[in-house]
């Protein structure tokens, strides 16, 4: 049903899908793994793969422009703590830090949307920012678009 009310209305779906994506990365609002079911689901696996992958990088860098400009107070003011450690391992891993931001991409249960709430109060550089989160959340997107797109062709159980 969804891949065909896709095939009619493409240009509409793809507009729609991506505007529900960019809001959601942008206000870093949890809960990518439906999305990106999704549109495995309705684009398949690799035209989905390439559309998660260019969204959540793009709408990750806009909540850590909008972090930068409105949130740097109140994410510090609401967790302080997690802000403080994380100040300390960037900071230990300066050197390395596109490598130490890939690893945080790659380890399923970092929190995603508080690193990109987080990033500009410590100073990470919105280009190390961008492509640590465009390659690092790779196999992600990719489990959870091919899952979305297997889940589409099923039948019966």
């Amino acid at each position: 049903v969804l891949r065909e009310y896709r095939k009619e209305h493409q240009a509409y779906v793809i507009l729609l899908f991506c505007s529900a994506y960019l809001y959601k990365q942008g206000f870093a609002i949890p809960g990518s793994s439906f999305l990106n079911v999704l549109a495995g689901a309705l684009f398949g696996p690799w035209l989905g793969l390439l559309l998660c992958c260019v969204l959540t990088s793009v709408g990750a860098t806009g909540c850590y422009l909008l972090s930068s400009v409105f949130g740097k107070q109140l994410v510090v003011s609401y967790f302080p703590d997690k802000v403080a450690l994380l100040q300390r391992k960037v900071e230990e891993n300066r050197n390395g830090l596109f490598f130490f931001l890939l690893f945080l991409r790659l380890f399923p249960m970092t929190p995603n949307w508080f690193l990109n709430l987080s990033a500009p109060i410590l100073n990470i550089p919105i280009v190390q920012f961008f492509f640590s989160v465009l390659i690092g959340l790779i196999p992600y997107n990719f489990i959870c678009v091919q899952t979305g797109s297997i889940l589409s062709t099923l039948t019966s159980l």
